[in-house]
């Protein structure tokens, strides 16, 4: 796969991903009568602990190219290697889920924990488990597109089916 061809894969992964993040978290999560999520909350708490004052719209731009680049690059470049060596034999879908519980637990206790000192995962409440949900959608969504636009990936698909 060509860089350009790359680049418009993990953003168009990304993009996706975070619409479905967001679609899921603010949307329909809540309207089901759950937990509603606020990730531009937490960037904005992430961003205010390091940083102290932060611009508006700071956060905004945060979760936006942490959903559209960060975290689908993530799989692309470490989940997906990794599990190619270890667990070659795990279709994408089940490496793409374990992937998106490692963005929970990166979320919920290294960022909103370690660095923005709020309870570790939120102290496992309604807004815990949406976010786990919305986290492996996420990974879900973003690894379907990797996947369907790399021909790596359809050699080893077939390799595993032959």
């Amino acid at each position: 796969m060509t860089h350009a061809r790359t680049a418009a894969t993990v953003l168009t992964a990304g993009a996706f991903a975070t619409i479905a993040f967001d679609l899921f978290g603010q949307g329909l999560s809540p309207l089901l009568g759950f937990a509603k999520l606020a990730p531009v909350g937490l960037a904005q708490s992430t961003l205010s602990t390091v940083f102290g004052s932060v611009p508006k719209g700071a956060a905004d731009t945060l979760h936006i190219l942490t959903g559209t680049i960060a975290y689908p690059l993530g799989y692309l470049l470490v989940a997906r290697p990794i599990a190619a060596k270890v667990t070659p034999f795990l279709h994408w879908s089940a490496v793409a889920a374990a992937y998106g519980v490692g963005l929970w637990v990166f979320a919920l206790y290294v960022m909103a924990h370690l660095v923005a000192g709020m309870p570790a995962f939120l102290g496992f409440g309604g807004i815990t488990w949406v976010a786990l949900w919305g986290h492996v959608l996420f990974a879900l969504v973003a690894a379907a597109i990797i996947e369907r636009r790399s021909p790596q990936a359809k050699v080893h698909a077939n390799a595993a089916f032959a």
